[in-house]
């Protein structure tokens, strides 16, 4: 398994793919997100800190996935359609994913693998689990899904100013 994140390659709604090696040097908020969960308003907080601190090198990426009570039915357009119009989203959203499972995204296998969860336990519990992830691409730090993404501003701050 890659000691680093900048490994990976992961396509956005549209198709395009993003090689996370191109992210060097930034620090980064991965999360599994879906539209009709109770932690869905989170989307608004993820957007208030890529307005906040894009610019200062934060890189959000939000990974839709339909695995926890399919509660993200929708296509890539759909998605990104309810993104956009809802919260106003202008951070980056990936396509459809696995994040536990037989078909996890490689990426979600590593992040899950360095970044364990309650108990030492791997496997991701619920939509909007967040990895926090430093400029040098081995810092990862996992939050569970009731960790509001601006009580996380701190840790944020920490990683930008390092």
């Amino acid at each position: 398994m890659p000691n680093t994140i900048y490994s990976f390659t992961a396509n956005d709604t549209h198709g395009k793919e993003i090689n996370f090696a191109d992210l060097k040097g930034k620090v980064l908020l991965i999360v599994n997100t879906a539209s009709k969960c109770g932690f869905t308003k989170q989307y608004a907080e993820l957007e208030e800190l890529h307005e906040k601190y894009h610019n200062q090198g934060l890189e959000i990426i939000a990974f839709p996935c339909n695995q926890f009570g399919d509660q993200e039915p929708g296509n890539a357009e759909e998605i990104q359609k309810f993104c956009n119009l809802t919260y106003g989203v202008t951070f980056t959203l990936m396509q459809k994913i696995d994040v536990n499972g037989e078909h996890t995204h490689p990426l979600y296998a590593f992040l899950k693998n360095k970044a364990k969860g309650l108990l030492g336990s791997e496997k991701i519990k619920w939509n909007f689990t967040k990895f926090l992830i430093g400029k040098d691409g081995t810092s990862i730090t996992r939050y569970g899904s009731p960790k509001k993404p601006l009580r996380m501003e701190e840790d944020i701050l920490k990683l930008l100013n390092n």
